[in-house]
């Protein structure tokens, strides 16, 4: 069975799509770290964000080490398939931007619209969410939502990280942050993604985490997604 991540959050700007195409480049890395560099990659990235915005940065990458699928339109059967991909042992999924949560009062957290359906299709095969945040104010509701309203009602695994916190911000809100997270009982990475400029500028220069220079910022950069990839993967979301 492929295993399936879905990044998700109602705020827009949280860097779902950066995380998904990140950390199915530092798992393609690390599960064909002792195959010949053309085998086939075991890990697949497929985005349901209408934007494209994973798609557009893959189509930037010279040698994009796994799949990337945009399927924002594909038919909802292949989409409930994404647990059964032969040869796949990974897929990480990015969601769309920004979505309504239960718009019509029917209760599923979601509305009408392919989007939704598409979205409802995914978290149907997930074995876990990603619910990334900023540590800023106007990221906790949304993210509280999230979780309340689409993944606690499912009963999805999920856990949350924090993502491009700057550490010349100083750390009062990224304690704040983990405040929120852990005073309501949510599961918090302890890996913290710190803001860089090389993940803004990745997707225009065609390269992925696993591509930065080994040396310097970029080598600390591209270390808080191997240290990300490792704890999701160490153990199990409850």
């Amino acid at each position: 069975m492929t295993r399936v991540t879905v990044l998700v959050n109602q705020k827009g700007g949280v860097g779902k799509s950066t995380a998904a195409v990140n950390l199915a480049a530092v798992r393609a890395h690390q599960l064909t770290a002792d195959q010949d560099s053309d085998a086939f990659s075991p890990v697949a990235a497929v985005s349901i964000d209408p934007q494209g915005s994973a798609m557009w940065w893959a189509n930037q990458v010279a040698a994009l080490p796994f799949h990337l699928i945009q399927a924002h339109d594909d038919p909802l059967e292949w989409l409930a398939q994404l647990n059964n991909l032969p040869g796949i042992a990974e897929v990480y999924v990015d969601t769309p931007g920004w979505f309504d949560l239960d718009p019509d009062g029917a209760g599923d957290g979601l509305g009408d619209g392919y989007s939704a359906d598409a979205l409802r299709t995914v978290l149907d095969v997930a074995d876990e969410a990603l619910v990334p945040m900023l540590t800023a104010p106007l990221c906790f509701d949304p993210t509280a939502r999230t979780i309340a309203k689409l993944l606690a009602p499912r009963d999805i695994p999920y856990r949350v990280f924090i993502n491009d916190w700057d550490p010349r911000d100083g750390d009062h809100w990224l304690a704040e942050t983990k405040k929120f997270v852990l005073d309501r009982g949510w599961p918090l990475i302890n890996t913290v993604v710190r803001h860089y400029k090389i993940h803004t500028n990745a997707s225009n220069e065609g390269v992925v985490v696993t591509q930065y220079r080994k040396t310097g910022s970029a080598a600390n950069a591209a270390q808080d997604f191997y240290d990300l990839a490792n704890e999701l993967n160490a153990v199990e979301a409850r």
